[in-house]
């Protein structure tokens, strides 16, 4: 008699967190709801007349009604600038210009396949590895071709395939924070993380380099772990790859794209070099008065920057592979790429209308001085709430997949209430992201899980979401605690996470 195996309790869990997870509207309506929630909780706190004291300027500031005539007169004025002025929608789009034309004429693409492809057999792990973290240029569009690649290429050269998609997922997934570039995640989180600190000070500006030093360190870390924990760990775990043979087509690339990636290179450096005399010139423009670089004017334009190098990069790709013509050419895969960004843009719309209400009504001042105040007196206020907060957002991440969304979420509570500890806003989102980041490939929820699977299961038909999962956890677990490592190290060494960015206000 075949008897029913009953689920273990760490499949409870996963099925508890999925079924909790799926009851979350739309991150659009969840914002909405939260705009909503904002205003009576506004016409409550004016009920009693509360009021705080701005810890900056010594203000007694009372909480104001959005529910009531001013409030309304608010809502109804602000709605539009609101949107239109939120820092992260036009920092984003504008980054979106540049790496998406790169993207639609193919060169992210050719570029992604070909490191892999021709890394040598030894550095092959650590190759998928860092392709994998650095994919996060190409967006979402890296889980979609680092995973299934490198288990074909893993599987080519005789190697257990599912290994080879387990390091390209984790590494696509879980290193989706660092890069050796500044990229649209940078300019994105840092455009939040300013909206939430002028809760507190309307002079802080929160810069898309802010977290540069520590994402370039986290690169080679994350790389070096993912390759280690895949050659010691998981491929002996997996075995001798024994199921059927798997034929994988891969489409032919244009035989221009060699010499177009080439190119593109040459472009690339040509542009990187103008920039650097540009910096180098006696009494540069693009420094300081004194001659510095943090706070320069290049710094502060960081993402026009970035956005002409892809433009540079990607119409020298383009018009060597033919896929570009004319001028037309260009804006109509520019206009491709916005395209994409439609979810985006709605989802901005509903973000940037409530922290602007949680700002205007004073509730987040009031949150924020009290949620200090109260940990203060506690006596939590070291490098240990921090921690405390990286593990908070780690488990939050099971519910609320979307990085923007979460950050969106949190960045008006836990912001100003960490400034008014004296933690800079840019170390707050380095907590943040560590903590997003390392625990996206272990969620049931997340949109990319059941692709990955249904790679998976063209090697294994057997393997369901547990597996998956089983595999992942050890890359997760590990890139957190290695993160948390790097961030003591960075704080307790003083190591500045940015140009001129310590853990602490000045």
């Amino acid at each position: 008699m075949e008897t029913t195996r009953k689920p273990g309790f760490f499949s409870k869990f996963l099925n508890g967190v999925e079924k909790l997870g799926n009851r979350l509207p739309d991150p659009f309506i969840l914002f909405s709801i939260l705009a909503v929630l904002v205003i009576i909780a506004s016409w409550i706190f004016s009920l009693f007349n509360a009021t705080v004291i701005h810890p900056g300027t010594g203000e007694t500031m009372q909480i104001k009604n959005l529910a009531s005539g001013e409030g309304l007169q608010y809502i109804l004025s602000s709605m539009i600038t609101n949107f239109t002025g939120f820092a992260p929608l036009g920092i984003v789009l504008a980054m979106m210009l540049g790496i998406g034309l790169t993207e639609k004429v193919g060169m992210l693409d050719y570029a992604i396949k070909k490191t892999i492809m021709k890394s040598p057999p030894a550095l092959l792990t650590y190759s998928v590895a860092f392709v994998g973290i650095m994919g996060n240029l190409a967006s979402d569009a890296a889980m979609l071709l680092i995973p299934p690649l490198a288990a074909m290429i893993f599987y080519r050269v005789g190697r257990h395939p599912i290994a080879g998609l387990a390091v390209g997922y984790a590494s696509t997934g879980a290193g989706f924070t660092a890069n050796l570039f500044v990229v649209g995640t940078d300019a994105l989180l840092a455009g939040i993380s300013t909206e939430a600190a002028k809760i507190m000070d309307d002079s802080i500006v929160v810069h898309a380099t802010d977290n540069w030093y520590f994402n370039i360190v986290s690169v080679f870390v994350l790389t070096f772990l993912a390759g280690f924990l895949t050659s010691r760990f998981i491929e002996p775990r997996l075995g001798k790859y024994s199921g059927d043979a798997v034929d994988i087509e891969m489409d032919e690339d244009d035989p221009r794209a060699g010499k177009a990636l080439r190119n593109a290179v040459i472009a690339g450096l040509l542009y990187l070099g103008l920039l650097l005399v540009g910096i180098l010139w006696p009494d540069s423009p693009l420094l300081t008065e004194d001659g510095k670089i943090v706070d320069s004017p290049f710094l502060k334009g960081i993402v026009p920057v970035i956005l002409f190098f892809f433009l540079t990069v990607g119409v020298a790709y383009g018009i060597t592979i033919g896929k570009i013509k004319s001028g037309k050419d260009v804006s109509g895969y520019m206009a491709e790429a916005m395209k994409d960004m439609g979810s985006y843009i709605v989802l901005i719309f509903a973000i940037s209308q409530f922290i602007s209400f949680f700002s205007w009504s004073n509730i987040g001042t009031w949150v924020a001085v009290n949620g200090a105040e109260f940990l203060e007196s506690i006596n939590f206020t070291g490098i240990g709430l921090i921690l405390g907060y990286i593990i908070f957002t780690s488990l939050l991440n099971f519910l609320i997949t979307s990085g923007s969304a979460k950050w969106a979420l949190e960045a008006p509570v836990f912001v100003p209430m960490f400034m008014k500890l004296g933690y800079h806003p840019a170390f707050t989102q380095v907590a943040y992201r560590v903590a997003d980041s390392s625990t996206n490939i272990i969620t049931p929820l997340m949109p990319y899980m059941v692709v990955v699977l249904s790679f998976m299961q063209k090697y294994d038909k057997k393997a369901g979401i547990g597996t998956l999962i089983s595999l992942m956890i050890p890359y997760s677990i590990s890139f957190l605690i290695a993160w948390i490592i790097l961030i003591l190290i960075f704080f307790y060494a003083g190591i500045p996470f940015g140009p001129g960015v310590t853990p602490f206000l000045n």
